[in-house]
């Protein structure tokens, strides 16, 4: 009843939704005399109002409120949280989340419009903290006024008493369109030091019937070299069951799988080509795990607890963060899911700055066609080749540094320092980058070198080393920058290097989050002394404990810290992660680098099968290929060692100089072509992989097609079977009912016109009898005014 005399009925204004009341809704139904909509955890409710005709009525509404009122106090202990229910969407995903009196949950996950899948189980929160060495069980409770729900953010609170600890379980949607992310804060608010056990991102089990066919999809990451499957597909049936990792080492034992690009997806198997994907945005020590029972698909996605027993050191008013998860639905398959997912990456976690500049990604000569041997000399014959071809940067590999550790260039090579191949490269209008590997230390005594006999250095690393201990040509030993003073010292040598060498890209490789450490004075956890193991690995000791996800997840929130810092500094400069050659291909890094190498073999097949993979959910315009020296007898196998490493971001790595007239030429109208036509289609176009995965005996390739624009490519590369002569493409994107005009760049075939529904079904039928050869086929609707089909 409200103060005017009249009862209100409060109201949901979703059709179809169960109002649920609690003495909270009820007294703002009675303290307010012209109410407006009730915003309750994302839901809105409206109060309607009935006026008194006559007392009878009125005295019975009144008993029936009063009724109502007795019921629901009677009933609050049962209802306090868990019936309030939030919702976030996207475009493509929707969730709803439930605040339970001791523990959240994700209730449901579903597809816009489509299938939805019930989440059975409560999220776990951890249940015990080490105080002092005894072990002390948390009991956690809902925290209704410090709890928060919009349409963008949900976050649902929970506070223990002993020890004083806050937990903050959030859930955002960063965009209209793409996944949803989700992170669990928890911080020590109590005066004394707390060590808590392993917080998982996310764990759901979702309701399955036995019988319902399902598909499971996980990408390997490039790494050393790309795998023989890279994109893996496969029944998840009853018993099912899978654990994949990822680091940034890729040490993996004799027996264990390929470290994988931290994602996976499910879908529903049959002619539905939907379904669900959840990824891990982290560069430490991840894991992942899915398993089938006869009645629920069961998953964990977080840090990584082997070796165990994980634990973390909370400081008081210190803070631990899960690595963040995105979760998202799909339709369309593995490409329609690429083509969400793929700008999400770019918009959400990408760079805004790099991706304004139109030449991103650019076009790069690399050193390391000569490898160590590069000098003062070598790098101006390049830089003035680079300029004539047309390319954008030269960067400058390792060889040019003093020593592992001593990061000046080496007087003997660049008598004039690295600042004048800066200056020469700016000249030329080309930008400058370099190499360094700036986590290693080395046995240089100059000053600025990184010594690891330095007492303070010695402190830094991750374990002592034996007398005669040597680093590599440039790998050393990594320090462990989750060292506040380690940290401290990395910011200043990266500034230092950035000014002082006038760079406008720094590439990091090597190790550079340090898998495990032996110290116990550093901010991780303590190893098990009883159950440590250090292996040498060239040139690096690397340490193996109880405490090593720990040690990594240290590392990489101060990496992060380093390079957020490093950008706000310089925030033109553009940052390359190597790590060993796709080893850090992560969601993490994408949030804090501009792009990757995607692995550490240059071949055109190679080079191939690592974009082929990754370009499954990252950016192609974020994924770099090297290109090698590669025997190319004839024209059209120099075409397709370029073009192998054009389908992204293209770095050369290779003496231009040597080419021939004819191969020079080629590569300069390659470039080009790259600048006018096919960058513009990288950076914005839906892509689709309309081959099998590259093999190089038969047929391979890809397509870009922009349908704003309402023109394409499709990259189309011969294996080397012979016999193997032609080969149909069929496109996706285009419109059935329009008509395009298709360009064959190498005149393959003259140039012709069809509609969309015969490019859909029958497809572009290619001839190339020259094996390892290639053809880029120009797809132009014929309703654009200006139709340019080559450059």
């Amino acid at each position: 009843m409200g103060l005017d005399g009249a009862v209100y009925v409060l109201t949901d204004q979703k059709p179809g939704k169960l109002l649920k009341l609690t003495p909270k809704i009820v007294s703002a139904c009675k303290l307010q005399r012209d109410p407006a909509n009730i915003r309750i955890y994302g839901g809105r409710y409206r109060l309607i109002k009935f006026g008194m005709s006559s007392l009878k009525t009125r005295n019975m509404l009144c008993r029936m409120f009063m009724r109502l009122l007795v019921c629901l106090c009677a009933l609050n202990a049962c209802y306090t949280s868990a019936q309030v229910t939030s919702e976030l969407r996207t475009e493509q995903t929707f969730i709803e989340l439930q605040p339970q009196a001791s523990a959240p949950k994700l209730v449901r996950l579903g597809l816009a419009g489509g299938t939805s899948w019930q989440n059975d189980r409560s999220e776990t929160l951890i249940g015990s903290a080490e105080m002092g060495g005894k072990l002390t069980k948390l009991l956690w409770k809902f925290n209704r006024q410090a709890s928060h729900a919009d349409a963008r953010d949900v976050s649902f609170v929970y506070d223990c008493a002993n020890p004083r600890l806050r937990l903050v379980w959030e859930w955002k949607a960063p965009a209209s369109s793409g996944p949803l992310e989700h992170s669990t804060h928890i911080e020590n608010l109590d005066t004394r030091e707390i060590w808590i056990p392993l917080q998982d991102s996310l764990i759901f089990s979702f309701a399955t019937e036995p019988t319902v066919k399902l598909r499971h999809f996980y990408i390997d990451k490039g790494a050393g070299k790309p795998s023989a499957v890279g994109v893996h597909e496969g029944d998840l049936a009853v018993g099912y069951r899978w654990t994949a990792f990822s680091s940034t080492y890729a040490h993996t034992a004799p027996d264990q799988a390929r470290e994988i690009i931290p994602w996976f997806a499910v879908r529903n198997s049959g002619t539905s080509q939907t379904g669900w994907y959840v990824g891990v945005e982290f560069s430490g020590r991840t894991r992942l795990l899915l398993e089938r029972t006869s009645k629920s698909l069961r998953g964990v996605v977080g840090l990584n607890p082997e070796p165990g027993p994980f634990r973390t050191r909370l400081k008081p008013h210190d803070s631990f963060d899960t690595p963040t998860v995105f979760i998202g639905a799909y339709s369309d398959g593995l490409d329609g899911l690429g083509n969400v997912l793929r700008p999400w990456v770019r918009n959400v976690l990408g760079n805004p700055r790099a991706w304004r500049d139109p030449k991103y990604p650019l076009l790069v000569n690399n050193s390391w066609g000569s490898g160590m041997q590069v000098d003062e000399t070598l790098a101006g014959r390049m830089i003035r080749d680079s300029a004539e071809l047309g390319l954008e940067m030269f960067h400058v590999d390792a060889g040019w540094f003093r020593g592992v550790g001593d990061w000046y260039p080496d007087p003997k090579k660049f008598p004039h320092g690295l600042a004048a191949v800066a200056d020469d490269a700016h000249r030329h209008g080309l930008r400058f980058g370099i190499w360094v590997d700036w986590t290693q230390a080395g046995l240089d005594t100059q000053p600025g070198a990184l010594n690891v006999h330095d007492p303070k250095v010695r402190d830094w690393t991750v374990s002592d080393l034996p007398s005669d201990w040597k680093p590599q040509p440039f790998k050393g030993q990594t320090i462990d920058i989750g060292v506040p003073d380690a940290q401290a010292y990395a910011q200043r040598e990266l500034n230092r290097l950035v000014d002082d060498y006038r760079l406008d890209m720094l590439e990091h490789d090597g190790y550079l989050v340090a898998q495990g450490c032996v110290r116990r004075d550093h901010p991780h956890a303590p190893p098990d002394s009883l159950h440590i193991s250090i292996a040498p690995d060239s040139g690096n000791h690397i340490v193996e404990s109880s405490n090593s996800t720990d040690v990594s997840y240290h590392a990489v929130r101060a990496y992060y810290a380093i390079y957020t810092k490093l950008r706000r500094d310089h925030p033109n400069l553009l940052l390359e992660i190597c790590n060993d050659g796709g080893r850090m291909v992560d969601f993490g890094s994408a949030a804090h680098g501009d792009y990757f190498s995607i692995t550490d073999t240059y071949d055109p097949l190679s080079n191939r099968r690592a974009f082929y993979d990754a370009s499954h959910v990252l950016p192609p315009a974020m994924l770099e290929a090297y290109v090698e020296k590669w025997p190319t007898p004839q024209i059209e196998n120099f075409r397709y060692m370029l073009r192998s490493g054009m389908m992204g971001w293209l770095t050369i790595m290779l003496d231009t100089t040597a080419w021939n007239e004819e191969e020079h030429a080629a590569a300069k109208l390659e470039i080009k072509l790259y600048k006018e036509q096919l960058r513009p289609l990288i950076r914005d176009a839906a892509l689709y992989h309309i081959a099998p995965r590259p093999d190089g005996l038969h047929w391979d390739g890809i397509e870009y097609f922009d349908s704003k624009r309402d023109k394409g490519v499709v990259y189309a590369f011969r294996g080397s079977n012979p016999g193997n002569d032609n080969y149909v493409f069929r496109v996706k994107g285009v419109a059935p009912a329009k008509t395009y005009r298709l360009h064959f760049q190498d005149g393959s075939a003259p140039d012709r016109s069809m509609t969309g529904r015969e490019l859909l079904d029958s497809g572009v039928a290619l001839h190339l009898p020259i094996p390892k050869s290639s053809e880029l086929v120009f797809i132009n609707s014929t309703s654009l005014r200006s139709n340019p089909l080559s450059p």
